[in-house]
């Protein structure tokens, strides 16, 4: 199978990649390296995939550049690329507009006049839902953040496109995904930073936000299992463990045997205050459970960071 990945040097998009190739797929992966987090990062995401006989890399930009040629012979596309965080989206919503609408719908137009393309899966977030995202597919969508705003509004472009053009879709709603080759700005991977560094970590609000946490491997399986899944429907991927910000943090000491020196800010506009995925939908379909634990998925990305600040600092 020929596989097409947007935003694929990014955190989820190169361990998708990654399964992909294990699998004995084709993959064609394009990124736009957009300077939200530095571009060493991404390419050291890409490290482990250049060189493999299967993969090819563009870099490139879905909102401006050409799109027909990479998708020949493309049998699924794999949305992943989009501008991320809820902060940033406030005070930088042109970007957000460009990134997350814009190329969605040019990727929407190139895959219409291309024939061939079995799935076009989506990769849509929790933050459609609002400041409570803890059920199934029937939540309502109340978006509080004009990134949330922005991936719904993708998500119903896709829609138009399926209804019209017979747009083969699946939407997938990735619910905190944690892990290795976490972005830098994400929660677990500053508190990580933080403690390795012996300095304060920051808290934003009053900690007891709670998230359920989905480790990238969970996170990757579902995308890979949702190629199985019934054209036009909509699914939470999320892990099977909720955990507040406090509890992480704990969890984070114990695995770094060491104490957190907590320093705490305002709460950031936008921020959900829970999020749980229900996603018996999405066994019934495809089959798919999370398979790693909250404490084994954290230790992993510990002993990732780890490695990771020791080549920074060579």
């Amino acid at each position: 199978m020929k596989c097409f990945v947007t935003g694929a040097a990014g955190f989820i998009g190169a361990h998708l990649c990654q399964r992909l190739l294990q699998d004995g797929h084709q993959v064609v992966g394009a990124d736009a390296f957009i300077p939200y987090y530095p571009r060493p990062l991404k390419e050291a995401n890409l490290s482990g995939l250049r060189g493999q006989a299967a993969f090819s890399f563009h870099e490139m930009d879905l909102r401006h550049d050409p799109l027909d040629a990479l998708l020949e012979g493309v049998e699924v596309v794999f949305h992943l690329a989009a501008m991320a965080g809820l902060a940033k989206s406030w005070t930088d919503f042109d970007s957000y507009q460009s990134c997350n609408i814009t190329a969605t719908q040019r990727l929407l137009e190139a895959v219409r006049r291309g024939p061939g393309v079995q799935r076009f899966v989506y990769a849509s977030t929790s933050s459609v839902y609002g400041r409570f995202s803890s059920g199934d597919e029937t939540l309502p969508t109340r978006p509080i953040s004009p990134y949330g705003v922005t991936k719904l509004a993708a998500e119903n472009l896709c829609r138009a496109y399926a209804d019209e053009h017979g747009l083969p879709l699946v939407v997938l709603r990735y619910f905190s995904v944690y892990g290795p080759g976490q972005r830098p700005d994400m929660g677990y991977h500053r508190f990580i930073r933080a403690l390795l560094a012996g300095e304060p970590l920051v808290v934003y609000g009053d900690g007891h936000q709670v998230r359920g946490n989905t480790y990238v491997t969970d996170c990757v399986a579902a995308t890979v299992a949702a190629t199985q899944a019934p054209a036009g429907e909509t699914f939470n991927g999320g892990g099977g463990e909720s955990a507040s910000v406090w509890e992480i943090i704990q969890k984070l000491e114990r695995i770094l045997g060491q104490r957190a020196t907590v320093q705490q800010e305002p709460a950031r506009k936008g921020d959900q205050r829970a999020t749980f995925a229900d996603t018996t939908k999405l066994y019934r379909h495809c089959g798919w459970r999370p398979r790693v634990s909250l404490d084994e998925g954290l230790a992993r990305q510990v002993a990732w960071q780890r490695g990771l600040e020791k080549r920074l600092a060579a």
